[in-house]
């Protein structure tokens, strides 16, 4: 199978960069996109070249570490993949596939392919977490949490924070991924005590880390590669709103005690 690649390829952030094309005739209908850069990056260590960099970790759409644009869509045009789920098989014998990383300002270039996700992480430090004692996990079947409660908290768990919805947003918005976090979380009887205070500090968060606001373009829930649904961003934008209103921004901090009861709201 012969492919063709037009690659992004920048040293650093302070150099210009452009697509460098490379052709091969060794891929395989097998191979997934990841596998093609291994065995073009194969062959430019053997003719002395850089080879290109970009991430990859579990390559099974878990980890989320993979991402990049490829012609123009976040990870590819198979909807509900990431680029290490996508094969060759997918294109046509001879195509030519551009490459780029992706591209939003809270995203810095670092080398080729290769972006820094670091933003995505400050916004789950400044809120997307418990931190009241809840003991052991308890006995799945004597769980109170009602059915639709619980998958909805699991669908919105299922984010790998690769950052696909704000590179296909057209206003780079982090709402998607915003709202999958608070809604995991605000969907459990562990994560009400800090609801929220969570919705504001995450939001804000995004907001400092130069994320474009959400329009409801429908671009991040069709790129996403665990195909979330757009009602977490209701969600969060409902703990936002209810949050201002109730003036939680501008009640003190308070200290849970490990196992201090939880009050029903």
């Amino acid at each position: 199978m012969r492919i063709a690649l037009e690659v992004w390829r920048q040293r650093s952030p302070e150099e210009p960069g452009r697509f460098v094309r490379y052709e091969t005739t060794e891929a395989s209908p097998d191979m997934s996109l990841l596998e093609l850069l291994d065995v073009v990056n194969e062959g430019l260590v053997r003719s002395g070249e850089e080879p290109i960099a970009f991430d990859s970790d579990c390559r099974e759409g878990i980890c989320g570490t993979c991402g990049f644009m490829v012609n123009g869509l976040a990870h590819g045009p198979l909807q509900g993949a990431a680029a290490c789920q996508v094969y060759l098989r997918n294109f046509r014998d001879g195509a030519t596939l551009y490459l780029e990383p992706f591209r939003a300002k809270a995203f810095p270039l670092i080398k080729d392919l290769v972006i820094n996700r670091g933003a995505l992480d400050r916004i789950v430090a400044a809120g997307g977490y418990v931190s009241v004692n809840t003991g052991n996990a308890p006995e799945a079947n004597t769980s109170t949490i009602r059915k639709a409660r619980a998958e909805r908290a699991m669908d919105a768990a299922a984010c790998i924070a690769c950052g696909a919805c704000i590179a296909a947003c057209p206003n780079a918005s982090a709402a998607l991924f915003t709202g999958a976090k608070i809604t995991h979380l605000g969907s459990l009887p562990e994560g009400q005590p800090e609801r929220a205070r969570r919705a504001l500090r995450m939001v804000r968060a995004a907001s400092a880390e130069g994320f474009g606001h959400c329009t409801f373009a429908g671009e991040c829930e069709t790129a996403c590669p665990k195909s979330i649904p757009l009602e977490v961003i209701t969600q969060m934008n409902h703990d936002y709103l209810k949050a201002r209103l109730s003036g939680e921004d501008r009640a003190p901090p308070r200290h849970i005690e490990p196992g201090t009861p939880k009050r029903r709201r």
